[in-house]
């Protein structure tokens, strides 16, 4: 293996895994104050039992995420110095309010874990509002950067230095929007869908009674409601990558050929010997029509760049047919639960029904490493999108791989831990006045 392979594994590696729990850290507090709010107003111990043990969940996911999302800080410099050395002074600004939502957050979450029981009920659901409020900035702050990673701006260049910074322009790019966004909605998404996939688990095997469905309830409403929105945001990044990154789009696509009536291709796994897409189904026109509003649009397909210049083709297109068919699947189960809903259904009479929501979990997260992987493998060679390849911002100290085997090794015990406190967590007695609530 390559040092830059063992660079970008490792790096893939660490953001796959802290992304997860990044989104976790996204969601869990609204679900918190919805619990604990509910618990307030209804004076209901099944709730604030709820609440209660979610914020000693949130507590054990906080402070590994805190872990891994460091080592993340650190790779930047340590993989990437030529990135971080040439372009540290444009993207500083979104890393340094990051650390401040971050402490933030930190000092909140010390307040609202140790308040129980020692602020009044509506003090301590208010220490929680900064909580969610700096765990969304955070995730913003940091995406900005991804952002800017795909479309450049705010500086110029002069004989290979950096010159006229602009942080803010840089930090409210043409991709801010849409990225951040469709990222904030993603963490919410993974976060209602994740949760009730435990819950709904639960029921299955008869373990379960109003306690759980409650929870599984909540959970599962928040997934439902945000997906929705989440597509609409996915749909509005497409026409952005359209716009401004149409090499990625091909790889997606699987489009080879720059043509007009492009077409829309489902399923198929991209041949970049052959330069063709076997075994998809296509639809004449609707990829044009989908990026430009055109069904006659023309398209640039991967012919448009030299072949040094194109991404990974195949993983590109796959990860895209993928998060689209996870995706697809979470609104499926949103109309059935809102259908169920509708006809005052209860969500966990339904095994069927049950055993789609148990499903949706690890959907949600596939949907969610599937979608990054569109986003990092199809900006390739690029680390910034036109501007530095990602060979010239890797490190050229040996030994990258070593480092790579010791990582997996430590995320492996780290997962395999936080897990099994999880577990632990799951398997402690309800309060007596919780039980049979």
């Amino acid at each position: 293996m390559s040092d830059l392979l063992a660079a970008r594994t490792q790096m893939a590696v660490t953001l796959g895994f802290h992304i997860v729990l990044a989104c976790l850290g996204v969601g869990m507090p609204v679900l918190l104050l919805v619990a604990e709010g509910l618990a307030i107003r209804r004076n209901d111990p099944a709730w604030r039992a709820l609440a209660r043990r979610w914020s000693k969940v949130f507590a054990v996911l906080f402070a590994v995420g805190a872990v891994s999302g460091t080592v993340l800080s650190f790779e930047l410099g340590l993989l990437w110095p030529g990135f971080m050395g040439r372009y540290g002074s444009v993207i500083g600004l979104p890393f340094t309010l990051e650390g401040f939502a971050f402490f933030l957050e930190a000092i909140f979450v010390g307040i609202y874990l140790y308040g129980w029981d020692r602020l009044s009920p509506w003090a301590h659901w208010w220490s929680g509002v900064p909580i969610a409020v700096s765990g969304a900035a955070s995730a913003w702050f940091v995406v900005t950067v991804n952002a800017w990673m795909n479309v450049p701006g705010g500086f110029r260049e002069e004989g290979g230095r950096v010159v006229d910074v602009d942080p803010i322009g840089a930090m409210l790019g043409p991709a801010t929007g849409v990225q951040t966004t469709h990222m904030i909605l993603a963490a919410y998404v993974v976060t209602g869908f994740l949760v009730a996939a435990v819950y709904a688990a639960k029921l299955l095997r008869g373990r379960g009674g109003r306690y759980e469905r409650r929870a599984m309830t909540l959970a599962l409403v928040l997934g439902a409601a945000v997906v929705p929105f989440q597509a609409f945001s996915g749909d509005r990044a497409a026409m952005m990558v359209a716009a401004t990154q149409p090499v990625k789009l091909a790889a997606m696509e699987g489009q080879f050929r720059t043509q007009t009536r492009a077409p829309l291709r489902i399923g198929g796994l991209p041949d970049e010997v052959s330069e063709t897409t076997p075994w998809a189904i296509e639809i004449p026109g609707a990829l044009s029509w989908l990026a430009y509003g055109d069904a006659d649009a023309r398209v640039a397909g991967l012919d448009s760049v030299p072949p040094e210049l194109r991404p990974p083709v195949a993983i590109t297109h796959v990860a895209f047919q993928l998060m689209l068919a996870a995706g697809s699947a979470l609104l499926g189960l949103a109309a059935w639960a809102a259908v169920r809903l509708a006809r005052r259904q209860p969500l966990a009479d339904s095994r069927w029904f049950l055993r789609a929501a148990v499903a949706a979990g690890p959907a949600s997260i596939l949907a969610l490493e599937t979608g990054w992987i569109v986003t990092e493998v199809g900006r390739q060679p690029w680390i910034v999108q036109g501007v530095m390849l990602t060979r010239d911002a890797a490190t050229t100290s040996p030994g990258v791989h070593w480092v790579l085997v010791a990582t997996i090794g430590i995320y492996t015990l780290l997962g395999v831990a936080t897990v099994s406190v999880l577990r632990h967590l799951a398997r402690s007695p309800l309060p007596e006045e919780a039980r049979g609530a």
